[in-house]
């Protein structure tokens, strides 16, 4: 990215995009629930608790109703009017229409709005071979036991669909749940009152006694078995005509051509319902990839850390003790407007086990007492170099070239050592091919619920990862907070890039492809403070995913090149992609997926989900912090990150993506610090006591 972008803001219209996709999402899936009866459902019909009027009766089969005022109909003898319900259907409607071409008979289709939404060559077909078209609702749903929301829509939704599908619009409507009229009773004769108003002419069948030569109305569905019944109706001598219902009442068609108006609001919903099945079918199958993925990953970081830990004597790639390194070792510092940490920091160093030692603090325009107070440390060990702010990675080339010694050490401004840390990080320099080692990182500030969370997200995530990824040869990332280097490996790739606004990130990728081998050292431990505001550490995580991002964008080409740095490539990359970029970018959809499935589906088995996720979780969580020496009362914390902190990281990846989509180069964004933290360590890092229990 060039410089020129530097200043730009990270765009922030992408936020109103979010919300917008986050309704229509959750629009179409309550909307393909509730034409699957998991929202409002309706299936069911009541019990009768009362019989219907008996001018309604009589046993015939039409029924028209204007106020108080009933009137009753039925067929001709010997003709029959053909009626299939429930269709249409890919399989079976077009049997039934060959069926009634073959025979030269007409019927009335009593079609599902949803289904001819999803089938609109069918009801084309069925309009355009002479064939009468009704309503059997949206979804089938039983008008007496609905809601007035869903009753109105239950027939508005298939007026619109059977505008969309066939450019029609239909007076004529069967109750679903219903056969003969007198089964119109109890609520269902409510409904049937209201659907009358609205100008529909219902249509029930016959009594199953009534013999086809007296004129009958038969219903079949769109089903092997209503196949097989309408053929052998078809093929009875005792009829003279089959034909559809209105026709058979010698009224004309109630099948008439739709407005144009409704014919485009009918298309629109014919995408609207195409795209929103497809996506809630789409995201079904992503929720269940999403969450194996997800519990394939703790499994995999347990089994991994596991390998990590039972090789013997670390013997390892790139990490063999073939001898102890005592050699020389440079500490570069890099340090804008620390003073609240710095000292603390550098006190650690000082009272570091390993036996030479210079330590190189570059101040970078600091703007407060930052390289005062290290000036004022009287070490002939320490050295401060100040320059103008440049950031980060420029400090830390400044360093480089006051470096005295080939092994360099680089550490935040924010971060105490353990007396130990800087011995036990070097060792596994003592293999030529290892160019740098990752130490393990630690947070200081964790006393309140904010730096709980991220306490286990370093011991869990980071610590877990960087054992995986050390067994799979792929680290890709060696943190700023700790991690040695080879100073000739640093200077061959050209010392610390400025490309990215994740330098250790860049870092780390190009090492991989220089050839160098990058190692993780468990027992090397440092402790940060973290964020303690949601802004703060938003902020923070919002430069590491885009910095992350711009450098994997980067190094892509590692994906196709041999070695070490195909290796890296192939694995280290497509984890990152896979788990930290596109995972997340879906976690907003699969959380109202999740929701979704504890209101209107079986809540049981989603907390059963949740709760065997968790579980998983939590076991994971265990191990990781039994391996790093970690009490496991933190736990606690774990099911309350899955609410907040889950959510806000995800966020952060979703911004990332749509910065780095945008070309939008980011400023340096550093975290406001207390130091309270680092002094409480300094006190037990120097003291008797280790901090962390032996392993």
């Amino acid at each position: 990215m060039s410089p020129r972008h530097a200043l730009r803001r990270p765009p922030r219209g992408h936020w109103v995009l979010l919300f917008l996709v986050l309704p229509v999402v959750t629009t179409a899936l309550l909307f393909e629930g509730w034409t699957t009866h998991e929202v409002d459902a309706a299936r069911s019909k009541r019990p009768c608790t009362r019989p219907i009027p008996r001018a309604a009766d009589d046993g015939r089969p039409v029924l028209r109703i204007a106020g108080d005022r009933i009137e009753t109909a039925g067929m001709p003898p010997r003709t029959a009017a053909l009626t299939f319900n429930g269709g249409p259907d890919r399989r079976w409607t077009p049997r039934l229409l060959d069926l009634l071409r073959a025979h030269d008979a007409r019927a009335t289709f009593f079609l599902y709005g949803a289904k001819a939404a999803r089938h609109p060559d069918l009801v084309r077909r069925i309009r355009a071979e002479g064939h009468e078209i009704g309503s059997y609702t949206y979804t089938g749903g039983d008008l007496g036991t609905a809601s007035t929301v869903r009753s109105r829509l239950e027939l508005s939704l298939t007026q619109t669909a059977l505008a969309g599908t066939a450019g029609v619009h239909t007076r004529l409507l069967r109750l679903p749940h219903t056969t003969a009229a007198d089964t119109l009773c109890g609520a269902e004769w409510g409904a049937a009152r209201r659907a009358a108003a609205q100008g529909y002419l219902l249509v029930a069948v016959d009594h199953k006694s009534r013999r086809p030569s007296e004129g009958v109305i038969r219903q079949y569905s769109h089903t092997e078995l209503g196949h097989r019944e309408a053929q052998a109706l078809l093929g009875n001598p005792r009829v003279d005509k089959f034909t559809t219902v209105t026709a058979g009442l010698g009224r004309p068609t109630l099948t008439t051509p739709a407005p144009a108006a409704e014919r485009l609001k009918g298309e629109g919903l014919l995408w609207a319902g195409t795209l929103g099945h497809a996506f809630t079918r789409l995201m079904a199958w992503v929720l269940g990839v999403a969450g194996a993925l997800g519990v394939l990953r703790l499994v995999l970081l347990a089994l991994f850390a596991r390998a990590h830990v039972r090789r013997a004597d670390r013997i390892r790639p790139g990490a063999p003790r073939l001898r102890e390194v005592t050699e020389p070792v440079t500490v570069l510092v890099p340090a804008h407007n620390e003073e609240a940490g710095i000292v603390a920091t550098v006190r650690s160093l000082l009272a570091s086990l390993y036996p030479q030692l210079q330590i190189v603090v570059i101040d970078d325009g600091s703007t407060d007492g930052t390289a005062d107070l290290v000036e004022a440390i009287d070490d002939p060990r320490v050295t401060v170099v100040r320059q103008p702010n440049g950031g980060k990675p420029k400090a830390l080339n400044t360093g480089l070239g006051y470096a005295e010694h080939d092994i360099v050490v680089m550490v935040d401004a924010d971060t105490v050592f353990e007396p130990d840390a800087l011995y036990r990080l070097v060792q596994a320099l003592a293999h030529p091919a290892v160019g740098a080692v990752s130490g393990n990182t630690k947070v200081g500030n964790r006393r309140h619920l904010l730096g709980r969370w991220q306490h286990l997200e370093y011991v869990i995530g980071f610590n877990l990862d960087r054992r995986m990824f050390e067994v799979l040869e792929c680290m890709p990332t060696v943190p700023g907070a700790i991690g040695a280097f080879r100073r000739d490996a640093l200077m061959g790739i050209g010392g610390v890039s400025e490309d990215t606004l994740a330098e250790d990130t860049d870092l780390t990728m190009a090492l991989w492809r220089a050839g160098w081998r990058v190692v993780y050292e468990e027992s090397a431990v440092a402790w940060t403070e973290v964020p303690s505001s949601i802004g703060q550490l938003w902020r923070q995580r919002y430069r590491w995913c885009y910095g992350t991002l711009q450098s994997m964008w980067k190094h892509r080409r590692a994906l196709v090149e041999m070695g070490p740095a195909g290796r890296f490539g192939r694995r280290g990359l497509t984890y990152l992609l896979l788990f930290q970029i596109v995972l997340p970018l879906f976690a907003p959809v699969v959380d109202v997926f999740a929701l979704y499935g504890v209101f209107f589906r079986d809540p049981t088995q989603a907390l059963a989900v949740w709760l065997g996720f968790l579980a998983v979780q939590l076991i994971t969580a265990g191990y990781a912090l039994r391996l790093d020496g970690e009490r496991l009362r933190e736990l606690w914390a774990l099911p309350l990150q899955l609410f907040v902190y889950r959510q806000l990281l995800y966020l952060v990846v979703i911004q990332s993506v749509i910065t780095a989509l945008l070309g939008t180069r980011l400023r340096w964004q550093r975290m406001l610090r207390s130091g309270t933290s680092e002094q409480h360590l300094l006190d037990e890092a120097t003291g008797q006591r280790p901090l962390t229990a032996a392993k």
